[in-house]
């Protein structure tokens, strides 16, 4: 098994790897956790595969389990789900001395991560991500939202795991779209942080090929988010760096009521067109953008915008996080494997 650990300074948390991981979910938690009640927070599609393995292996383990499964999607990830998963926390009759598990994908890993991190002030959590993009990259580092009709992630907090456990069997029975999908973020590690492995990517042809080096590149990936996780918890400076690509790729989410492309194809886009931007604007070496567009293409992802939408898209980017007393930091390649923050204004983004 590959076994991580993420040192904070208030918190450490070990992030395990390893095929069939999912059959030892109770075996896991019983190393730390010697309560007696587990809420698992999960989606309607994630139960129909996992409910009742971790279940089991938890009731094994002589915990009362309850399941709480809402339905798939980026809406389920609102304020309106709060009520409903309160409610069946009180119902459960959870404590502080209990514990959550988020099973699902990003969308469960936030919503569940943020009602652990404010339901009765807080709850100690396991992230057991079941996408590609979750294990790669939202299961770690203790991000945890909601979303508004307004934009993504607008209402959330620093709230780490006690545990993550990563089992790349189940990406099994992930569709070729929402595979690729992941694989958005797993070349975005590469285009911000390691030439290496970007050239290593590009050597991947097919789905069967990226399975074969699937635990390396998970762990690869983990790698590089941990370190900077451990460096930047709060994400106020070199934590941004992971945002490449999503400045763009959230406007468009939220533009298009999360319902034509999926996150990954989002960031795909917003990575392509922000450096295409930037090599207009001498910011990126010439042919930065084509080369990440080929591996795009690569991938299956997309890299073209809707030209007609684009001046209302442009609308969200003023609501970013990362935008703050009108300086709006985006992230920006100086070449493959090297980025760095640009300070500027949403009219960056104005061709």
């Amino acid at each position: 098994m590959a076994e991580l650990v993420v040192d904070l300074k208030e918190q450490s948390y070990p992030l395990k790897i390893r095929k069939g991981l999912l059959n030892d979910v109770g075996l896991e938690i019983t190393r730390f956790y010697h309560g007696k009640k587990v809420a698992i927070i999960t989606d309607q599609t994630v139960a129909r595969y996992y409910e009742k393995q971790v279940k089991e292996g938890l009731l094994k383990e002589g915990y009362e389990v309850v399941v709480i499964a809402l339905p798939p999607g980026e809406e389920s990830k609102s304020l309106n789900q709060l009520p409903f998963l309160y409610k069946a926390l009180i119902d459960f009759g959870l404590t502080r001395s209990d514990l959550i598990v988020a099973l699902g994908g990003g969308v469960v890993g936030d919503v569940g991560g943020f009602s652990a991190a404010t339901f009765l002030r807080g709850i100690p959590f396991v992230q057991i991500p079941t996408t590609l993009l979750a294990q790669v990259d939202s299961s770690i580092g203790g991000k945890v939202a909601v979303d508004l009709p307004e934009g993504k992630n607008l209402v959330g907090s620093f709230y780490h795991p006690v545990l993550v456990l990563i089992d790349p069997l189940v990406l099994e029975t992930l569709s070729d779209r929402f595979f690729y999908d992941g694989m958005a973020e797993v070349i975005k590690y590469a285009c911000i942080l390691d030439v290496d492995f970007f050239a290593f990517l590009k050597t991947l042809k097919t789905r069967a090929e990226m399975t074969k080096q699937i635990e390396q590149i998970i762990y690869t990936c983990c790698s590089l988010k941990k370190a900077i996780v451990e460096s930047d918890e709060r994400d106020t400076a070199e934590r941004m760096l992971l945002n490449f690509g999503h400045t763009l790729g959230h406007a468009l989410e939220t533009f298009y009521a999360y319902k034509k492309y999926t996150h990954g194809e989002a960031v795909a886009i917003g990575m392509y067109q922000i450096t295409l931007l930037a090599e207009e604007k001498g910011l990126s070496a010439i042919g930065t953008a084509e080369t990440i567009k080929s591996l795009l293409i690569q991938y299956h992802l997309p890299y073209t915008l809707e030209h007609k939408d684009y001046a209302a898209v442009l609308e969200y980017v003023a609501l970013d996080k990362k935008n703050i007393n009108g300086v709006l930091k985006v992230v920006l390649l100086k070449t493959i494997g090297k980025s760095y923050l640009e300070e500027t204004t949403a009219t960056f983004f104005v061709n």
